[in-house]
């Protein structure tokens, strides 16, 4: 019980500067960058989309390879490459420069922010049983915005963005790789066999190939709907979150109100999912998922159609937060509550690919419309349309799976 206490503390601790350094730095740091180079707002955002493909293309092999026990290697090294890339990014005064390096960087997502950490506490006690620890390491990870966008604000008004960028490196180095190195034990995993099962000829063990199985899965319209609900889910945290900091400016807010605004999100998302561990601990994750995407829809028709008062901003982002919050443990639990229980990194993986590279898309789309439009009004038509496509694949998706459900007994019992 101590070692998993310490292993869920240390990977949500190097969750917390995992996403804090690699994620919620960009929007404040380019837009330093671009006031200071005179970049377009797709030019800022260029390098992100790019980089975000590749860590679509390394997620299926990632997570693969961490079912074959790789999770220490994987999420140590890349930390220790995400610091010295963000060394490098210090020193960039060129827009080719800061192609180059900031898409190295987050190709490195795929192999240190929620879905490789899921994946690792998957076998570290089985996918059955991974409901839990996920939601643990999210209550950790729910701090990141709260604790890093403040003092990125911090260190950037004193000393500048390159000197921002240093003292990232330095936790990505000295803080997540450690953490990762010491808390990712392949020896205590429980899930090493989670590829063999027991034939009915005789209770021979045999090891069918994760192709075989990823086969059958995807001739399933559930999986398609729950491939849909993944990549409308990540296209639209990704162009919220990336462009809420310059969104929130458009609309008046100073920027310490905005720098505000965002911190409350971690506090919002940490209460979402203490709500669920404590008030619905028992219930579906389904049940729970089908109330959170409706929640979602309801906060982007708000931002859409309410006024953009402090308070209300406030609100919303309070309610995004939580709702956000609890949308993470859905979405790391939903293969197995919804496919399969079995190559829990893998089958992920294979979902996480296409929902990364709609992640990759959707910050330059969104700022291809801020600069068709020059205000924000089409990128949160565009935000409310995202989410009500999310919420109707994850709806569909349960009524499906609900379907498939009743028919089974029925086509055995008429056998």
């Amino acid at each position: 019980m101590a070692d998993e206490r310490f292993f869920i503390t240390a990977l949500g601790i190097g969750q917390i500067c995992s996403w804090g350094t690699l994620y919620y730095s960009f929007p404040q740091v380019t837009e330093a960058m671009a006031l200071e180079f005179g970049w377009s707002r797709a030019e800022q955002y260029g390098p992100l989309t790019f980089g975000l493909v590749l860590s679509a293309m390394l997620s299926y092999p990632i997570g693969a390879a961490i079912d074959r026990g790789y999770g220490r290697v994987i999420l140590a090294g890349a930390s220790l490459a995400a610091g010295l890339l963000m060394g490098l990014w210090s020193l960039v005064s060129t827009l080719a420069g800061f192609y180059l390096i900031f898409a190295g960087i987050a190709a490195l997502f795929a192999a240190t922010l929620y879905e490789p950490a899921f994946a690792v506490v998957g076998r570290r006690v089985g996918p059955a049983h991974a409901r839990r620890g996920i939601t643990a390491l999210t209550l950790w990870g729910g701090f990141a915005s709260t604790v890093f966008v403040p003092l990125i604000e911090l260190v950037m008004d004193v000393y500048g963005w390159r000197a921002v960028l240093w003292l990232l490196a330095l936790v990505n180095i000295g803080i997540c790789a450690p953490l990762y190195a010491t808390a990712i034990r392949p020896r205590l995993d429980k899930a090493k066999d989670t590829d063999r099962t027991v034939s009915t000829d005789g209770g021979r063990c045999i090891s069918p190939s994760q192709e075989s199985i990823v086969r059958r899965l995807v001739g399933r319209p559930v999986f398609w709907f729950i491939a849909v609900f993944f990549i409308a889910q990540a296209a639209l945290m990704s162009a919220f979150i990336f462009h809420l900091y310059p969104l929130l400016l458009e609309r008046g807010l100073g920027a310490q109100d905005v720098v505000m605004v965002i911190a409350v999100i971690g506090p919002a998302q940490v209460a979402g999912r203490l709500a669920i561990s404590l008030l619905a601990n028992n219930a579906s994750i389904t049940a729970i998922g089908a109330v959170t995407v409706g929640v979602m829809l309801v906060v982007f028709a708000a931002l859409a159609f309410l006024d953009a008062g402090l308070a209300t901003i406030i609100a919303i982002a309070s309610a995004y937060g939580a709702a956000n919050g609890v949308m993470t443990i859905v979405r790391g639990l939903t293969v197995p509550e919804l496919l399969t229980t079995r190559f829990y990194g893998t089958i992920n993986g294979l979902l996480a690919a296409p929902s990364t590279i709609a992640k990759a898309l959707a910050p330059v789309g969104a700022a291809y419309l801020w600069d068709l439009s020059g205000s924000y009004e089409l990128v949160v038509v565009a935000l409310l349309f995202g989410a009500l496509i999310m919420s109707s694949a994850y709806w569909g998706a349960i009524l499906i799976k609900a379907t498939s459900d009743r028919a089974e007994p029925n086509m055995r019992h008429r056998q």
